[in-house]
C-alpha cells in the first residue's frame, strides 16, 4: 500500500483524542465498511478471509474452539497468524483499519490462576489485580487485545455451572474484585503494548437463571436488579471498563440482547458508559429463538436499537444492517453510534500505532518464574479451611504414617478449572509431586483406583489425606447439575476410610459450592481448594504442611443440600423471619435445617483471632451520610495468620424490602502471634444507601445495625441512627 500524507488520513494523528480520531474515520467509511466494524466472526484467517478483510467486512476476530470454548480446548493463538491477518486488514484494505483480536482469558493465559470463584475467596483486590495484569502480559504477547472478563453474575444457585467464573454472591465483593480485574487488564493506559481491553459480563441477570439451568429465563424486577445484579457492573463502568457483554437471558420476557431499557437507557444513558457493547455468542441471532423477532433481519434491528454495538458470530448485522439503514428501518444515527464506539475502542487500544505483535515476545513472558510465583501465592490465599480438629498443619519431618490418596492427587490439567484455553498440563505440578518436596518419611501414596487397595493402605497409617471433588468438565458453561454432592463413589469411599479408625483430612477441589455435610461432621479437617490453577499443587502442599497459613474466606454460602438452592446470606427480610434460636414452622424445611453448612465469609486460620467490641460513630447524615467504625482484633494463637475483618449492615426500616444483612467493607489484616491491631472503616452514603422504588439511590434516616465480624453469621450488632 502506498503511503499517503497524514493530511489525507487525519485519524492517524496521535495528538488527537481517540473520540476525535474515531469521528474523523467514521466520516470516511462507506455503509458497508461501517457495518463491517460491527461484525465479529470466529477464528479469522488471512488466506480464507482475505476478500472480507480487504473489503472491510470484519471488525474484530474471536479466537475460540466454539460456543462453549470453556470446556473444549483448541490449538491456541499463533502470533504469526494474528500478524498475517492484520497485514491484510491494514495494508490491503481501502481505509486500513486493524482488527481487534479477542479471546477468553478468564483466569490466566499460559500461567493459570485459580478460577474466579477461587480468586474471590482471597478477598484480596490486589492479588486479583496482579493476576489479571500478568494474564494480560501473556495474552498480549500473542496478539490478544481484548478478553471477555470479568464475569460478575451474582448468583446463589450452585447448580449453575458458570458460578465457577463468578466472583461470588455479594455485589460489593464482586464489584471491587471485578474493578481490580479491569485495572489489571487495562492498566492506566489501554494503548500500552501489554494492556488488554476488559469486558464486564454478562449484563445482566444471567446468574438468576431458573433452576440453575444455563440460558434459562430470569424473573426479576428492576429494583432487585439495581440493588444486586447491576451494582458490580456499575463499579466496572466507574473503573473504566472498555466493553460490556450482554447476556443470553431474558428479563421479565424481554431478551437482554433486545432490551433497550437495560442496555441503552441504564448502561449508556444513565451511567454514561462510552465503551462498546458486544453480544454473547450468537446472541443477536438467538433473539429469533426467544420468539420476539420474525427473522435475523428483525433481530438485527432490535439488537442495534437496544444498544448492542457488536454482533459476535451470528452474522445478522453483516447480512442485514446495511439494508435496514438504507430502507429507513434503522436510523443511521444508531449505526454511526455503534461504529463510533468500536472505532474509539480501537484507537484507545493503540491498534493504529501498533497493529503488529513482536513474534519473539511470547517466549520471553509466558509461564515465567515471576508469573508462576504469583499464581502460587494467589492459589494459597484462595484455600478455605472449613474445619480443623487440630490436625493441620501436618508436621513436616514427622515419621507419622500418612496416606495420600484421592482421584485428584495426581491431577495436572484438571487443576486448571473451566475456561482454561491456553494452560499446559505438562507445566502443572501435581499435588502428589508438590507433597514429595517436603520431608515426610512416614508418608506414602496410593492411587484412587481400587477401593480395596485404598482401604488396605489406610489400615496401615494413622492419618489419611484425601483429595476429592469435581473434574472441571462438571462445571462451566452448559454444565449445570441437579445435585451438589461429591461425584459418584467419592463420599462412600471416604466413609469407608473413616470407618477404619484413622484421622481423615479431606481437600475438596471444585468449581462451585458442593454439599458436604458428612465431611463437616466426621472429617478431622476439611480444606476447600476450588480449582486452583497451574500452581495449585504447590499451594495446597504449602498450606497442608504449614509453609503458608490458610486465609481464604467463602465468597459464597455453602449449602447443606441442593434443595436449599438458591441460598444466599443477604436474602431479603420476610414477614415471618426465622430466628436462630427458635424451632418454629414458618419457612422451615421438614427434612433439613434452614441454616447453611457454612456462612458467607467463613474461613479458619492456623491462628486464633479474638474480636473486641465494635464501635460506630455517625460522621454525617442526609444524602452525604457517613459512619466510621472500628474494632480491635488480636491473634491469641501461636502462629501468624491473616484475618479478613468484615463489616455488615442492616437498614432497619426502608422504602423497599432490604436484606437481613449486607456486606459494606472488609480488610485483609496480617497478625503475628499475640499481635493486636485496630481496624478502622469509613462507610459513605453509596454503601449505606440503596435504590428505591423510583430507581434513584437514597439513604434513609432512622435505625441501622452494624456488625464487624469474621463472617456473615458471627458477631453482635451495634445500633446507630442516621438523623
Amino acid at each position: 500500500m502506498t503511503e499517503r500524507p497524514l493530511a489525507d488520513r487525519p485519524w492517524l494523528d496521535p495528538s488527537r483524542s481517540p473520540a476525535e480520531r474515531a469521528e474523523l474515520l467514521l466520516a470516511r467509511l462507506t455503509p458497508a465498511e461501517k457495518v463491517g466494524q460491527l461484525h465479529q466472526p470466529v477464528n479469522v484467517d488471512a488466506a480464507r478471509d482475505a476478500d472480507d478483510l480487504r473489503a472491510g467486512r470484519i471488525g474484530t476476530s474471536l479466537s475460540a474452539s466454539g460456543a462453549t470454548a470453556g470446556n473444549v480446548r483448541d490449538a491456541g493463538v499463533a502470533v504469526r497468524a494474528v500478524n498475517a491477518v492484520q497485514r491484510v486488514a491494514v495494508e490491503e484494505s481501502r481505509v486500513g483499519i486493524p482488527l481487534l483480536f479477542a479471546r477468553d482469558v478468564i483466569h490466566g493465559h499460559r500461567t493459570v490462576f485459580p478460577i474466579p470463584l477461587g480468586q474471590a475467596a482471597t478477598w484480596d483486590a490486589e492479588l486479583v489485580r496482579r493476576g489479571a495484569r500478568l494474564a494480560a502480559v501473556e495474552a498480549a504477547a500473542v496478539g490478544i487485545g481484548w478478553t471477555f472478563t470479568p464475569m460478575m453474575d451474582i448468583t446463589g444457585d450452585h447448580r449453575w455451572g458458570r458460578v465457577a467464573e463468578s466472583l461470588g454472591e455479594d455485589p460489593v465483593l464482586a464489584g471491587r474484585l471485578a474493578a481490580a480485574t479491569v485495572h489489571g487488564l487495562q492498566t492506566d493506559d489501554l494503548s500500552a503494548p501489554d494492556a488488554v481491553a476488559a469486558c464486564a459480563k454478562h449484563y445482566v441477570g444471567y446468574g438468576l437463571a431458573e433452576g440453575g439451568r444455563d440460558y434459562g429465563s430470569v424473573t426479576a424486577g428492576e429494583n432487585s436488579l439495581r440493588n444486586l445484579q447491576l451494582r458490580p457492573f456499575r463499579e466496572c463502568v466507574r473503573a473504566g471498563v472498555a466493553t460490556v457483554m450482554s447476556s443470553f437471558n431474558d428479563i421479565d420476557g424481554v431478551p437482554v440482547h433486545a432490551n433497550r431499557r437495560y442496555l441503552r437507557e441504564i448502561l449508556k444513558d444513565e451511567w454514561g458508559f462510552d465503551g462498546a457493547v458486544v453480544s454473547d455468542w450468537e446472541g443477536v441471532g438467538e433473539i429469533v429463538q426467544h420468539r420476539v423477532a420474525v427473522d435475523r433481519s428483525d433481530a438485527a434491528r432490535r439488537a442495534l436499537e437496544a444498544g448492542v454495538d457488536m454482533d459476535m458470530v451470528s452474522g445478522a448485522y453483516l447480512a442485514h444492517l446495511e439494508e435496514l439503514v438504507s430502507s429507513g428501518a434503522v436510523a443511521v444515527e444508531l449505526l454511526d453510534d455503534a461504529v463510533r464506539r468500536v472505532l474509539t475502542l480501537k484507537f484507545r487500544c493503540g491498534l493504529f500505532e501498533h497493529p503488529y505483535t513482536d513474534e519473539g515476545l511470547e517466549a520471553q513472558v509466558a509461564g515465567s518464574d515471576e508469573h508462576r510465583a504469583a499464581a502460587r501465592e494467589s492459589a494459597a490465599a484462595s484455600l478455605v479451611l472449613l474445619t480443623n480438629g487440630g490436625i493441620l498443619p501436618l508436621d513436616p519431618g514427622s515419621d507419622e504414617p500418612i496416606l495420600f490418596t484421592g482421584p485428584l492427587l495426581d491431577a495436572t490439567d484438571a487443576l486448571f478449572g473451566t475456561w482454561t484455553l491456553d494452560g499446559r498440563g505438562e507445566e502443572v505440578v501435581s499435588i502428589a509431586s508438590a507433597l514429595s518436596r517436603f520431608d515426610l518419611p512416614g508418608a506414602r501414596s496410593v492411587p484412587w483406583v481400587h477401593t480395596d487397595q485404598v482401604l488396605a493402605a489406610a489400615r496401615e497409617v494413622s492419618t489419611v489425606v484425601a483429595f476429592v471433588g469435581e473434574h472441571p468438565v462438571r462445571s462451566g458453561e452448559a454444565s449445570s447439575i441437579t445435585t451438589l454432592d461429591l461425584p459418584v463413589g467419592q463420599l462412600e469411599t471416604l466413609q469407608a476410610i473413616k470407618a477404619v479408625g484413622v484421622r481423615l483430612v479431606v481437600v475438596v477441589l471444585a468449581g462451585r459450592a458442593l454439599s458436604v455435610p458428612w465431611l463437616a461432621e466426621h472429617a478431622d479437617a476439611v480444606l476447600y481448594a476450588w480449582h486452583p490453577g497451574s500452581e495449585g499443587g504447590n499451594a495446597i502442599a504449602d498450606v497442608l504442611l504449614g509453609a503458608v497459613g490458610p486465609r481464604g474466606r467463602l465468597p459464597i454460602t455453602l449449602p447443606r443440600s441442593a434443595g436449599q438452592q438458591p441460598l444466599v446470606y443477604n436474602h431479603r427480610s420476610t414477614g415471618r423471619p426465622i430466628s436462630p434460636e427458635e424451632d418454629g414452622t414458618w419457612g422451615r424445611y421438614q427434612d433439613s435445617l434452614t441454616a447453611p453448612l457454612h456462612p458467607f465469609g467463613f474461613g479458619l486460620t492456623y491462628g486464633s483471632v479474638e474480636y473486641g467490641d465494635a464501635t460506630v460513630s455517625v460522621e454525617a447524615t442526609g444524602p452525604a451520610a457517613a459512619v466510621s467504625a472500628s474494632v480491635v482484633v488480636t491473634n491469641t494463637g501461636i502462629r501468624a495468620c491473616t484475618e479478613v475483618v468484615q463489616v455488615y449492615v442492616r437498614d432497619e426500616v426502608a422504602e423497599v424490602t432490604r436484606p437481613v444483612k449486607e456486606l459494606l467493607d472488609w480488610a485483609v489484616v496480617p497478625l503475628a502471634p499475640g499481635e493486636s491491631r485496630t481496624v478502622a472503616f469509613r462507610i459513605g452514603s453509596e454503601r449505606l444507601g440503596y435504590h428505591g422504588p423510583d430507581g434513584r439511590h437514597r439513604v434513609d434516616p432512622g435505625a441501622f445495625a452494624l456488625w464487624i465480624a469474621p463472617d456473615s453469621a458471627a458477631g453482635q450488632p451495634v445500633p446507630f441512627v442516621l438523623a
